[in-house]
């Protein structure tokens, strides 16, 4: 009833034109082919795969490197975990109230640190070219202590005695890394990278927060502009063609991995 209904009444939207307040009125496939010759609809496609290219690279590099350095028994690493895993369960008001000042042109964290080493200063929150980056930073950061406890639980089922019989072969640490900790963790990894490139696809919370979609629609993504046509445009029936969209172009992203699985997870 929750699930279903409104998924099924979704896609019927999807082939109307309807305003909330107005009639609904059947226009077949205009919608979806609005959407694939509208320069703003290119504009925001684009904008979501771009996300995606920084996001998902960004977020398994953290996360695998946190992961590796706090799979210990230390006391301290404990206290680690739980700091880099806070940020996901923190609200993202919250988050983005702190990295809006970190951002600040003029008396941000950021800008002082660059100013350091004589960088000029950069209008991370107002230039289009830095809008999408600084939220793909702040994305990163909120979420790969998430990631970490995923791939520390694998980390967790590797033989310990795999790794003591390369270190008396002479394997040094970084080739312990690429022969074993990488193709025994693969199986981890495919799992936070279906995690993660669906997360790319679906941003909203920190978009909405921290740039509210611009400048100019520099930093809006597909989820965020399926707000916008749902909720400020009162575009129902547009809003469910593009959420159509957006669940083809997660399942054909997740077909694809799942097609590419076999040549690098190791079973």
């Amino acid at each position: 009833m929750f699930r279903l209904i409104p998924i099924g009444w979704a896609f019927a939207l999807s082939f109307t034109n309807w305003r909330i307040f107005n009639d609904i009125e059947w226009v077949g496939l205009a919608n979806y082919a609005h959407i694939l010759t509208s320069p703003v609809s290119r504009e925001v496609l684009g904008n979501t795969l771009w996300f995606t290219a920084m996001y998902v690279p960004g977020v398994m590099v953290v996360s695998v490197t946190l992961a590796v350095l706090l799979n210990n028994s230390l006391r301290s690493s404990a206290f680690f975990r739980g700091a880099f895993f806070l940020p996901y369960i923190t609200a993202t008001v919250a988050v983005t109230l702190a990295w809006r000042w970190i951002f600040s042109t003029r008396f941000g964290l950021l800008n002082h640190l660059l100013a350091q080493v004589d960088i000029d200063r950069i209008a991370w929150l107002a230039d289009p070219a830095w809008a999408l980056p600084a939220v793909a930073i702040v994305s990163v950061w909120k979420d790969a202590g998430f990631y970490m406890i995923l791939l520390i639980a694998g980390l967790q089922t590797i033989d310990p005695g795999v790794y003591e019989a390369a270190r008396i072969d002479g394997a040094r640490a970084f080739r312990r890394f690429y022969a074993i900790t990488l193709p025994l963790l693969s199986r981890s990894l495919f799992f936070v990278l279906i995690l993660a490139l669906v997360r790319s696809t679906q941003t909203f919370e920190i978009t909405y927060a921290l740039t509210n979609g611009g400048p100019n629609r520099a930093s809006t993504t597909l989820a965020f502009y399926i707000y916008q046509n749902a909720f400020v445009h009162f575009e129902m029936g547009y809003a469910s063609a593009l959420a159509y969209v957006l669940c083809f172009v997660i399942g054909l992203i997740t077909l694809l991995n799942f097609h590419l699985r076999r040549r690098w997870v190791h079973e």
